[in-house]
């Protein structure tokens, strides 16, 4: 048996030059949007109860074993018995007292939206002094504050115009605690940016982004006031994400991505350092809105800072280095 060869006739040549073009993917950002699906996700009704109720077999079955382990060690051996229940002592104190820590975090919190409403609401000379009293009063004991309150006690007699009483209050009150807040944003968009960028695991950069992002907010509530405890900072993530997430995790991505590409922006990056670009920009934008969420009075004589401003100066030196 003789080889022959095998020829495959091809009736029509293929163009190349006829091939549909690759599309140009954006990066996403992936990692702060499946952050802010962890964040501003809500269990059904079924889920809240199911959790309650484990919850709550799991700390009963705890109690009754502690209760059981500690009378049994006292009916053996009454010194290692009181130090197992000096100990338990120890334990529910520190339980109690983080409580408690938690409850006064939510009632500052509240505070802070109390004042906001009362500073909307003032129409009056003696409202709006009352309630620039009362922002006072919440930074009396700041040091960082203390130079801006000394101007105010100076100034504030010589005003007789409500609206004037308050944006005197902001000017000199709010504008060093905006700008510390806003190195807080910056901070955050770069760390998240580099993180981003640089970590290739997608369940990595998700726990990283949204880290981050629950640091940055509980710390822009300390700069105002706030200092959310643990929950109180978990809520804030949450009342911020649902507040972004309002119309939709595509909105809140699209005019990010089509202000950075239109500058030509990610076109010089590669897709992953691209991916990270926007990652940092959404923490800056989740930054902003955090600020609205915690300030005390809202932005009214005081300009209100915009993404683009702030995008750019937390990642100008990354995009310089990415590029």
């Amino acid at each position: 048996m003789t080889d022959r060869p095998f020829i495959i006739e091809i009736a029509d040549e293929v163009d190349p030059a006829a091939a549909p073009p690759v599309p140009d993917l954006l990066p996403e950002g992936r990692a702060m949007q499946g952050a802010a699906r962890i964040a501003g996700a809500r269990a059904s009704g079924l889920a809240r109860f199911a959790g309650w109720a484990f919850g709550a077999l799991f700390s009963f079955i705890l109690s009754v074993a502690v209760w059981d382990f500690v009378t049994g060690l006292l009916a053996r051996n009454s010194a290692l018995g009181f130090i197992a229940m000096l100990l338990l002592a120890a334990a529910v104190l520190a339980a109690v007292l983080l409580a408690l820590r938690e409850a006064l975090a939510f009632s500052r919190l509240a505070r802070l939206d109390h004042l906001r409403a009362e500073v909307t609401g003032a129409t009056d000379l003696a409202t709006a002094r009352k309630v620039a009293g009362r922002i006072r009063a919440l930074y009396a004991g700041r040091a960082d504050a203390a130079w801006a309150l000394a101007r105010l006690k100076e100034r504030e007699g010589d005003v007789l115009d409500p609206d004037a009483v308050l944006m005197l209050t902001e000017t000199e009150l709010m504008a060093p605690l905006d700008a510390a807040a806003l190195r807080e944003v910056e901070g955050a968009a770069r760390q998240v940016a580099t993180v981003t960028a640089l970590v290739p695991l997608a369940l990595a950069d998700v726990a990283a982004a949204l880290f981050a992002n629950l640091r940055m907010i509980r710390r822009i509530a300390e700069i105002y006031g706030g200092r959310s405890g643990t929950f109180g900072s978990w809520r804030l993530l949450r009342r911020v994400f649902g507040h972004l997430l309002a119309t939709g995790a595509v909105a809140l991505t699209d005019d990010l991505i089509g202000s950075l590409a239109g500058g030509g922006v990610l076109s010089k990056l590669s897709r992953r350092f691209g991916e990270g670009v926007v990652n940092g920009a959404l923490t800056a934008r989740v930054g902003l809105a955090a600020m609205e969420v915690c300030r005390p009075m809202p932005f009214a004589a005081l300009p209100r800072p915009g993404v683009t401003q702030t995008v750019s100066r937390a990642l100008a030196g990354l995009i310089q280095r990415g590029g």
